[in-house]
């Protein structure tokens, strides 16, 4: 059993730097020809906010301003599925985004994705007193 375990743990592993990897290359380098590698041709996406397949979220980030970032925070894998906890910002909206990606992975490709994302709120607006995202509150997210 512990050796399954190990295996898994590996698998799991890959696939977080896989994601990790793919969203840099994607959402930070604009390197499109590089992140096909990463998407496969029959990508279905589930985002409300997204066309669809590979094509509609390289146009959507090829339409976007170059300021835009993406960070990672904390990501999870079980299986074939990885979520990351990041923050979108630098895309032209008056707030960052703050986005649970979770992706499905097949034979080293991301497959399939779904995402939950709420703007991102100042330290004025955080009923917890606590930042949405990371250790410290973003100077960029604009109160509303």
């Amino acid at each position: 059993m512990a050796k399954m375990e190990a295996v898994s743990e590996k698998i799991e592993s890959k696939n977080k730097a896989l994601v990790l990897e793919a969203f840099d290359t994607l959402f930070n380098k604009r390197d499109y020809e590089t992140a096909q590698r990463f998407w496969s041709p029959d990508y279905i996406q589930h985002s409300a906010h997204i066309e669809p397949g590979r094509e509609g979220l390289f146009n959507l980030i090829k339409s976007l301003p170059p300021t835009l970032k993406y960070e990672p925070g904390t990501i999870v894998a079980e299986g074939e599925f990885v979520i990351v906890h990041g923050r979108f910002s630098g895309f032209g909206a008056p707030v960052n985004w703050i986005a649970a990606d979770i992706v499905r992975i097949k034979d080293g490709v991301l497959v399939e994705h779904w995402d939950v994302i709420q703007d991102e709120v100042t330290q004025e607006q955080s009923k917890s007193g606590q930042p949405m995202f990371g250790r410290a509150f973003a100077t960029n997210a604009s109160a509303r």
